[in-house]
Parts: C-alpha cells; structure tokens; sequence
C-alpha cells in the first residue's frame, strides 16, 4: 500500500499520461507551426495567399475570383470579417448576399484554397468606421480598444459568435475545412504606445480570448511585436524581408504585402510596378519567409456607403492582380503566377531549414537552402537600383537586372527573375455602351418634415444620425431689424461656418449660396459667403454630409462630425452675431431617402417631372439595358458633381467627380524603395471617374438608374461603359 504523497504523486503521473494521450500535441495536430513554416498535416509549407474581401464583390463573383486566385498560384484567401456589415444594429446579426461568409469560405474550399480568416474584429481596411459597428460608440462607458469592459464583452461576443459559426459548419482545418489560420485584432502594436496603460493589457486579454474560442488552428497578430505565445506576430508592409517574429518557435509571416495603395478623392491614383511586388516578395521567402499574402489580390468595391477614410473613393481597385471589376491585370497577374511557380519549385529545399548566405558582389548576394534528400534552391540578388550585375555562382555565371532576384529552384537554372517581365501587358479600355434619357425630382431645401426636432445649440451629427444617413439638416432663423444698414446699402451679411467634415451646402430662405468640403488629410472645414437677407425671419439650412467615418486612429468613440461650429453672421449693426446657441431645427436624412426613391417601388412615390441639370441637391432617374455579351459594366460619372447612385435598388456608392491636387504622376522606375506616392497616374484629373454596375444587378432590359446629385452637374455626360482588356 502506498503512503498518501507517493500515491498522490502517482495518480498525478498517470494524470499527466492521460493528458499527453488525449491531447494532441502541436506536430500532429491538423494546424501547427514551427520556427520554419506553417505546418498542415505534418507537412510545412511556403503558403502564398492573397487578399479577397467578400463584401466588395458579388456573390455571382467569388467563384471567378476565387478560381483566377488559385490559378495564379494562391494556395490561401484572406479575408477580413465586418463586424459592421454583420451586427448592423445590437444583437441583430446578417449574413445574408455580399455578407455570406459562409457561402465564401465553401467556395474557396471548392476552388482547393485554404483561408485566413481575419476575425479582428477592428480590420481598418479602408472600411467605415473601420469594421465598428456604429451603435457601438453608444455603448454605456465604452472605450474602443483597451482594457474597458463595455468594448471587450461586445468584441469577444462577436469573435465566439463567428467561431462557433465556422465551427458549426465544419469549416476549420481540422474539420476537414479550409480554413488553417485566424487572426485577432490588427496592427495594434503602432497604437500601444499613445494608447495608455490599458493598451498592453487589453492585447493580451485579446489573445488569450481568441486561443480560448477553441477554434483549433494558429491564431496570429499584425504588426504586434509583443503577441503572447502561442499567437504569431506577423508583418504588414511594402516590404518585410527586415521582419522576424518575436520567438524562434514561431514562422516569418508576412500577412499584408501591399500589392498598390487604395484611392481616396481628391487623391491620384496609385500603382505599385509588378517588377518591384516580385522583388518584395523574393527577397522575403530568401531570407525565410514562408508565408506571403498580397494585400489586395482583388480590392474590389466599396458599395453602399463601406468605404471609411474620410474621403477613401468608392473604388478600392488597389492596382490589384484581379481589378476591381474582376479582370485579370496583366503583367501584374500572370508575373506573380510565374513567380510563385518557381518558389513552389523550389520548396522543397525551402522548407527544410535556414538559409546560408554567400556574398557573390558588391550589391549581389546568394541565398541558398538545401535539404538532407539532397534538395537545393538558391536566390540571387542585385540590390542596386540602376546597375545590372553578372555573377558567378557554383562555377556558373547569371545576369541580374538592377533591382531583381533570380530564383533557382535546383541551384543550377535561373527560372524566373523579379525584373524580367514576360506575361504579355493587357491595358483595359472602357467602350461607351450608351447614354440616359433622364426625369428629376428635387428634393425640398425650404421646408422640413415631419421627422424634424428642435434643440438647443449645435448637435454632433454622427450623435443624431447613427449614420442611418450621410446627410443631416441644421436650421435655424435669424431675425433682422428694419434699421439694419445692409438692407439700405444692398452690402449683405457674411454667414461663417466652422464643421467638423465632411461637406456642407447652405440655403437661405431656400436659395443655394453654395458648397464647402474638407479633404482626406483635412476633413474639417470652414464655409464663408455672402447671403442676402430681408427683414423679419429669415431661415439658414444648412445641410452636412459625411463622406465616409474615420477607419484608423485611436479612440473613435471620440470622433465628430458635422457642424460643430461657431456659425457666424457679420456686417450686421452690432457687428457679428454668434447662432452657435440659438435654437436649431434637424432633420435626419434626406425626404426622398425617407421615401425610399433609389428604389423601384418607392421612386413611383413622387412626381418626376423633365430633367433638371446643374440643379444642387436633385433626384434623377433614367431606365437602360444591360448591354450586350457578358463584359463589366460601369457608369462614367466624371460630368457629374457629388451624390449617390443605385441600380434596381442597389446601392452601388457614393460618387464625387473630385479632382486630385497634388501627387506625383512623372516618369516611374520599379528599380529603388516603392511608397505609395511614388508611381501615381491621374493627378488634375478626377479621382474617380468610373463607378462599377455588377453583372448581377442588372435585368436585360427596364433597369432603373437612380442619381442623388449634390451639388449639380451636367447629366449629359452620364455614360454607360463596359471594360475589356
């Protein structure tokens, strides 16, 4: 018989026997990693993934998408989850058309693909309000992204709930679905350091939160150099070939290579050279990286009102391998397919250890990895920006282009270099596929509804609107004495106007005196103008847009919108009169939105009367047929000022034929250190000109195009087109 210590020590040890049976250790469960790769079924990986965003295309897309993805190499999609799109009002969730997650992930498991699926749930991404849910800012004591309960019982509600959704439909890796990796949070590690002292907590809450979901594969962090064990810090960027995760247990993970750069109005386009994107991403997997994924593979549409910024474009192309309606992007698509056969060539020597390194020139280096089955791959590389090299490497010579890597899967022959493009360049052109026969509707600028309500002083918009509605009325009267001296001298009162963004227009006793808008690096703005008034009452409208919320940053629950004021009338007898304090009327929305115009049923609410061009703050509708075959269609809106547009009641986004001031569109070299302002096209013209109308929106016929203009523009010019390459 044992004494009590020695069979307690016993009991303890066939605890931990049972324990080590039961539970899978990381080797041989379906998901691991190692210092080297990603490991799926006992075998690791050089994994090469792309981004595809469900809610910027169609679910008629994904299948086309997700099949030119794995065709171009792509053993993995990436995906973020919008928490905004998918929790529209508290505890009322969708998943339903563009949001169906699920049907997205089934499908890229039909097109052989595994998935990340980046839960966050903050993903920034150029999105509004970057993924929150706006109802969330009024959340009782809520501070975003910290150690504050009120945020972290609403986020750790939504990751269970999209786990144990994926879990349900057995879609995990070890269910025998696609999904291999997850993530939580994104780029936090930037904001820890003017976030406070509930920063480095709240991450560490956010890891072990997520491990806890039991989704059963990797979770990882972006640009989180501090991520807890078992979670992996990963790199987002240009390029990452610096980057090294903060354990040697953990992979060389690179979850963002920025393939171009998003558009914002009044911005120039952006375009990254695919000579240089092959180059990032070889200098990554020479020096050990094993996981790539291009950010975006497809960019694709910020329909409805998603996109965030302020001011981020409707078109989220990206300069992206698959455009933005879905067309392949030649060379950029096929020279990454080439560049991801070589590196699958040589994988198997890739995976079998760290690299040794010859220096083979002054600018030129070798990185070679063998394996013990005799494997050998080898990297060549010429870093200088302006000179090509020839090398010797095992007793061979290579020419290297300026700014280039060879790859030489069996370290004897060179098949494929970053800087030598053979995929043939493919531009695409927009074919003019018709114009609109048009009728308006202008919407009341003098008179309210009965949804307004008075308070006094200036109010927050985002406070009142929920961002239910761009669009908030702020007015108020001014009453003007019979002595005034204006009304004698003819020299009216200047009405001043200080808003927090994004755009305003003003109205006195119904006449348009005019627009004002900020900027994507200065959303706030000041409108000043001269405004005739009469005596007695007279009646300031004042009606503010938002173009989009804030997607980064800290403490959005803080964030204003709207006009906050002062709001100023000068050249009066007293001088200036401050209206900030007064009593204001509001009105959410526009009438026609309450109407519901944009849609078929209710545009036969109101009385279209013959079209009114270059007419502010007007409804126009006009009815087309799809064009023939089965190309993209779009609208080209460039004639036009600033609104939104809706086909059969879709809502395809805001439009804004602003032009880009500033930017950089000379000569563009691949060869040196890419930024987002190096290789620009576009500046002086509109930054958006062209606004996609999916294929499975349109009817062949009786299609209802319906316009909120703004500001007026010339509705002749409205064109359909189609795009080919």
């Amino acid at each position: 018989m044992m004494s009590g210590g020695v069979l307690f020590l016993a009991l303890l040890a066939a605890a931990a026997a049972l324990a080590i049976i039961v539970a899978p250790s990381p080797a041989n469960a379906a998901v691991s990693y190692d210092h080297r790769a990603v490991v799926i079924n006992g075998q690791r990986r050089i994994l090469i993934s792309g981004s595809i965003h469900y809610p910027r295309s169609t679910p008629e897309m994904w299948p086309d998408l997700l099949q030119k993805a794995k065709d171009g190499g792509l053993d993995v999609v990436q995906t973020y989850v919008f928490w905004n799109g998918h929790e529209p009002q508290q505890g009322q969730y969708y998943f339903g058309d563009r949001y169906d997650l699920v049907r997205f992930v089934k499908l890229a498991k039909q097109a052989g693909l595994f998935v990340h699926l980046r839960i966050g749930p903050y993903v920034c991404a150029e999105w509004n309000f970057g993924g929150f849910p706006v109802w969330l800012k009024y959340v009782p004591g809520v501070s975003f992204r910290t150690d504050n309960a009120p945020f972290k019982a609403a986020m750790q509600a939504f990751v269970e709930k999209i786990v144990s959704m994926m879990k349900a439909e057995g879609l995990f890796e070890w269910q025998g679905g696609p999904i291999i990796l997850a993530q939580v949070e994104n780029e936090y590690g930037p904001m820890e350091s003017v976030m406070g002292g509930g920063a480095k907590p709240y991450a560490n809450w956010a890891a072990k939160m997520a491990v806890a979901t039991g989704a059963g594969v990797p979770w990882v962090m972006c640009k989180q150099d501090d991520a807890p064990d078992p979670v992996i810090n990963t790199c987002n960027g240009f390029y990452c070939d610096y980057f090294s995760p903060n354990s040697n247990s953990k992979p060389t993970m690179w979850t963002e290579a920025w393939t171009g750069w998003f558009t914002a109005f009044g911005g120039a386009v952006p375009h990254r050279p695919v000579e240089d994107m092959a180059f990032a991403v070889a200098r990554f997997i020479q020096k050990g990286g094993s996981f790539v994924n291009y950010y975006m593979y497809h960019g694709g549409t910020n329909f409805d009102r998603t996109s965030g910024g302020p001011f981020i474009a409707t078109s989220y192309d990206y300069d992206a391998p698959i455009d933005e309606y879905g067309l392949l992007r030649q060379p950029k698509w096929g020279h990454l397919r080439d560049l991801h056969k070589a590196i699958k060539q040589a994988e198997p020597a890739l995976v079998s250890g760290d690299p040794t390194i010859q220096t083979i020139g002054n600018y030129e280096k070798a990185y070679v990895y063998k394996s013990s089955s005799g494997a050998c791959a080898a990297f060549l590389s010429n870093y200088h920006t302006n000179a090509a090299a020839r090398v010797v490497f095992n007793g061979r010579r290579y020419d290297l282009p300026a700014w280039s890597i060879s790859v030489l899967p069996d370290c004897r022959t060179a098949v494929f270099n970053t800087a030598t493009v053979s995929s043939p360049s493919a531009p695409a052109r927009m074919t003019p596929a018709g114009g609109f026969s048009w009728q308006s509707y202008s919407e009341a600028t003098n008179s309210l509804d009965d949804r307004a309500f008075t308070k006094d002083g200036l109010v927050e918009q985002l406070s009142m609107t929920w961002d239910k509605s761009d669009y908030l009325w702020y007015t108020t009267y001014v009453n003007i004495n019979s002595n005034e001296q204006f009304l004698k001298s003819g020299q009216w009162p200047q009405l001043t106007i200080y808003s927090a963004g994004h755009a305003l227009q003003v109205f006195v006793n119904g006449q348009s005196y005019g627009a004002a808008y900020g900027g994507y690096d200065s959303p706030k703005l000041t409108y000043s103008g001269y405004v005739k008034m009469w005596q007695g009452s007279n009646k300031i409208s004042i009606l503010s847009a938002a173009v989009g919320l804030p997607n980064q940053g800290t403490h959005y629950e803080a964030w204003n919108v709207g006009v906050l004021g002062p709001v100023t009338l000068s050249g009066l007898n007293e001088g200036k009169r401050d209206l900030s304090n007064q009593k204001w009327t509001y009105q959410i929305g526009l009438h026609g939105e309450s109407l519901g115009v944009h849609s078929v049923a209710g545009s036969s609410s109101v009385e279209w009367g013959s079209a009114a061009g270059k007419q502010p703050l007007t409804w126009h509708k006009a009815y087309f047929n799809a064009p023939s075959g089965n190309a993209p269609v779009a609208l080209d809106m460039s004639s036009m000022g600033k609104g939104q547009a809706w086909v059969n009641g879709h809502h395809i986004g805001r439009y804004w034929s602003y032009k880009a001031t500033g930017g950089s569109c000379g000569g563009c070299s691949y060869a040196g250190t890419y930024s987002e302002t190096k290789c620009q096209t576009g500046c002086g013209d509109v930054s958006q000109r062209y606004y996609h109308v999916p294929r499975s929106w349109l009817n062949p016929s009786g299609n209802l195009l319906v316009v909120l203009e703004e500001f007026g523009g010339d509705l002749s010019g409205v064109k359909l087109v189609t795009r080919t390459t």
